[in-house]
């Protein structure tokens, strides 16, 4: 039953420019990645520029099967909060909305408060969510990381009574982005898997197993085709790797032949 459900869950493979690239290499990392990676059957491919770059993603993107996602939102629909955006006014220009970075919980103090406020405000505005959960090397070696992603997943969807069906979890643990160092196959699948079971216990076995749960952490053209591979691993959050078009396109079409 896990498998033939692995099968039917589409890949998806994000690419989480951080604040990276001024505005032309932006344009030009778009336009190789319109040309590689266009219509690539068997996996959906989205592109997260810094917010400076969304109108020019969604420009370069339009009519292709790329989407564009946005790294970050506030949870009001409008206001006086200065350097913000909400998910209302991204509506027409991203389709997918990063949320509970790792980033935004360590440098930026971002809670599980916060992250459940903008995980619905996603929602509202009819965005899908990439919804990121991990622990730092310390509460792994402490043995700590079950218990640190069950409050990250229970705070985000504190109030929640189903599923939000078009959820996407990204499983980055915090010791692995940036590193160099790759959660090995193994450990990567135990964790996704793990995620999939709470979601299992918090909602249904059958809202877990449609859930896309994609790794993140230093995942290279070298390394996903192992991860990708994993039962419970439906695609890749990248980082450095998204900002050069040949490693993320390698990435992409490894995730392709998963369902292939």
């Amino acid at each position: 039953m896990a498998d033939s459900m692995a099968n039917a869950r589409t890949p998806i493979v994000g690419g989480n420019w951080k604040m990276h690239t001024t505005r032309t290499e932006a344009q030009a990392l778009l336009q190789a990645l319109r040309a590689d990676l266009d219509a690539l059957a068997g996996v959906e491919v989205v592109v997260c520029p810094p917010a400076p770059w969304l109108g020019d993603a969604a420009d370069a993107l339009a009519g292709s099967s790329l989407a564009v996602g946005v790294q970050n939102v506030h949870w009001e629909p409008s206001g006086a909060y200065t350097g913000e955006q909400s998910p209302d006014m991204l509506v027409g220009t991203a389709t997918y909305a990063i949320v509970g970075h790792s980033e935004r919980r360590h440098v930026f103090g971002e809670t599980d408060i916060e992250v459940n406020r903008k995980l619905r405000a996603i929602l509202d505005a009819n965005l899908t969510p990439i919804l990121a959960v991990g622990e730092t090397l310390a509460e792994r070696e402490a043995g700590w990381a079950s218990v640190v992603l069950r409050t990250q997943l229970d705070g985000a969807f504190e109030g929640f009574e189903v599923c939000p069906p078009t959820l996407v979890v990204a499983y980055e643990p915090v010791w692995a982005i940036g590193t160099g160092r790759t959660a090995t196959p193994d450990v990567a699948q135990d964790a996704c898997a793990e995620v999939r079971s709470m979601l299992a216990k918090r909602f249904t076995p059958a809202d877990a197993e449609a859930v896309r749960i994609q790794y993140g952490g230093s995942v290279t053209p070298d390394n996903a085709e192992v991860l990708l591979a994993q039962p419970d691993i439906d695609g890749a959050l990248v980082g450095g790797a998204s900002l050069r078009a040949d490693a993320f396109a390698s990435i992409c079409r490894a995730a392709a032949r998963r369902s292939a």
